[in-house]
């Protein structure tokens, strides 16, 4: 399986989609995706002010004066977690493998042009969630240009 992630259309908007699988039960891996301490450290711009349960608000902050809230929209641990952020929606599936588990992470959005650029950036993102997932150090590896190449032909 492929860490690189896919685009297709579903009702008129475009969904980004990651499959990644870890040699661990779900849970572990739900504690990595949903809990502040870990969310901040590869989630853009979270704050950690989360109130995980449907319908509590998750708070970020892009550190250039918008601060701004998603809502969670459905919170089955250790199987989903699911919130819109602006008009934008994010989910992320969790189910149990022979080997462990897989997560698919789903970014529905609307403009098209900007899809090399958010699959360059969750890419990354999720890069570093598997780190803290395996116990690794965090590293931000610089491949942001290499990997908007990539997508700009491959989406």
């Amino acid at each position: 399986m492929s860490n690189y992630g896919r685009l297709y259309e579903k009702e008129g908007r475009e969904v980004l989609v990651f499959e990644r699988t870890y040699p661990f039960a779900p849970d572990k891996v739900f504690r990595f995706v949903t809990e502040p301490d870990y969310f901040t450290r590869w989630y853009p711009f979270a704050t950690g002010d989360m109130d995980l349960r449907v319908g509590g608000k998750i708070k970020f902050d892009d550190g250039e004066g918008s601060v701004y809230e998603g809502v969670i929209t459905e919170f089955k641990p250790p199987y989903s977690f699911s919130f819109r952020e602006i008009d934008d929606m994010l989910e992320m599936q969790i189910q149990e493998t022979e080997q462990g588990c897989s997560l698919t992470f789903r970014h529905t959005f609307d403009d098209r042009t900007m899809a090399m650029y958010t699959a360059a950036g969750w890419h990354r993102c999720l890069d570093v969630l598997g780190q803290l997932i395996h116990g690794r150090t965090i590293e931000w590896k610089d491949n942001a240009l290499e990997l908007r190449e990539y997508y700009k032909t491959n989406l």
